[in-house]
């Protein structure tokens, strides 16, 4: 059953205004935002009704996930400081989760923390980076390698945004409500599997978008700074982290989304040999993964480069690659650990889908 929202997200009526009654609590000179490139075309035209909005000093960072880096971050803190921003001021991110990540990192350092608030313009930061005080850039390769526990005072998901984003990237933040159906909610895990992404219905997206919210939500509010039951939300991501590194460093990036599929592959895989997971639902659900998100093709030889970014994930803990694994749908172990061997194996079922 999904559990209620009880942290700091709101579905607003009227963004706009909502977003001016914030506004109004803190001194004029002490409002920022930061937009990047296809947020500031796309979505910031939104607020130019607003005179309140239209005229708060902003920055506009590059798109993508290649941006998400220390040079941008102190392109940020650059921005703040001569515009002299202290702890008292507000930052506002609007975009999608590379952007809520290095922004809310940004504001969380600036001057040791000040508040920001994180508008999600993808279906990817909404139902997952903007929400939960993960905030952080990539370095030195690594996803998210530096970055801090540092909750936004409000978290705003409209779902008008959702129309801005093309069908890839749609794609990709729906492998995120993928995971939160499998880990915890049979229910929430069968709407997304029937429904049509070929023919998007906004309005029940945006249910299914709060539903989501509410799982990980659950995993937020009982362990904020992921020392136990959090972990669950990691199903995917060992394995989805070590493709999307691979992938950066070979000059063929793809979407976190994507990686993630790829990542439940391997690790259902993982949950069946470990946990019990059924390995009819193994198969059905492999298959149908790869028919949303397709492959990224790796041989035998990658096998090893591949373990190797696994050994550098955040939830390791001395030496031992921990996995989230699910013995069924709707249902989560964390902290397991898988050897070498099986690590390249479940590789192998997934080379060979």
């Amino acid at each position: 059953m999904v559990p209620k929202i009880k942290s700091n997200v709101t579905f607003p009526q009227n963004i706009v205004a909502e977003l001016e009654q914030l506004i109004a609590t803190y001194p004029a000179d002490k409002v920022f935002m930061v937009t990047e490139e296809n947020t500031d075309r796309l979505c910031f035209p939104i607020f130019k009704e607003s005179a309140t909005l239209s005229s708060l000093k902003r920055l506009t960072i590059p798109a993508g996930e290649k941006a998400k880096t220390v040079e941008t971050l102190s392109a940020v803190w650059q921005f703040l400081s001569e515009n002299k921003a202290d702890r008292g001021s507000l930052l506002i991110n609007l975009g999608g989760g590379m952007l809520t990540d290095l922004c809310g990192f940004a504001a969380s350092s600036f001057k040791r923390g000040m508040a920001f608030v994180n508008i999600p313009t993808t279906l990817l930061s909404q139902v997952d980076a903007s929400v939960g005080g993960k905030t952080g850039i990539n370095f030195n390769g690594f996803k998210n390698e530096i970055g801090v526990f540092s909750l936004p005072k409000m978290v705003y998901v409209d779902s008008q945004f959702l129309r801005t984003i093309d069908q890839q990237n749609f794609v990709s933040g729906y492998a995120e409500m993928i995971k939160h159906g499998l880990i915890m909610d049979k229910k929430h895990f069968e709407d997304v599997q029937s429904y049509d992404l070929g023919n998007i219905d906004y309005e029940r997206i945006g249910e299914m978008v709060a539903d989501s919210i509410a799982v990980k939500d659950h995993f937020v509010i009982n362990d904020p700074t992921e020392k136990n039951i959090r972990k669950a939300l990691n199903f995917g991501h060992t394995v989805g982290h070590a493709f999307e590194s691979f992938a950066m460093k070979s000059g063929k990036p793809i979407l976190h989304g994507y990686a993630v599929a790829y990542g439940m592959i391997g690790e259902l895989f993982l949950s069946y040999k470990v946990a019990g997971f059924d390995k009819q639902m193994l198969q059905e659900i492999s298959a149908w993964l790869i028919e949303l998100y397709g492959k990224f093709e790796i041989s035998t030889d990658d096998y090893e480069q591949l373990y190797q970014l696994m050994t550098h994930d955040k939830k390791n803990v001395g030496n031992r690659i921990n996995f989230t694994l699910i013995p069924e749908v709707g249902s989560f172990i964390i902290d397991q650990n898988c050897s070498k061997e099986l690590i390249f194996e479940s590789l192998e079922f997934y080379k060979n889908l």
